[in-house]
C-alpha cells in the first residue's frame, strides 16, 4: 500500500524548549500551514504549544 502525500507524517517540537517531540499526521489539503497543537509536556509538566517541524 502507498504512502499517501495528502497525509504526511509530521513532527511536533515542544516551544517550551525542553526538546519533548511528538509525531502525528496530518492532511496537507484542510492544514496547509505549520500545524500547531497544545499538548502535555512532561518535562515541563504542563501544557504547552507543539509546533510542526521540518
Amino acid at each position: 500500500m502507498a504512502r499517501s502525500t495528502v497525509r504526511p507524517v509530521v513532527t511536533l517540537r515542544s516551544t517550551a524548549g525542553t526538546g519533548v517531540t511528538y509525531v502525528t499526521r496530518k492532511n496537507r489539503l484542510n492544514d496547509p500551514d505549520r500545524l500547531v497543537l497544545r499538548k502535555y509536556d512532561p518535562v515541563a509538566g504542563t501544557h504547552v504549544p507543539f509546533r510542526e517541524t521540518r
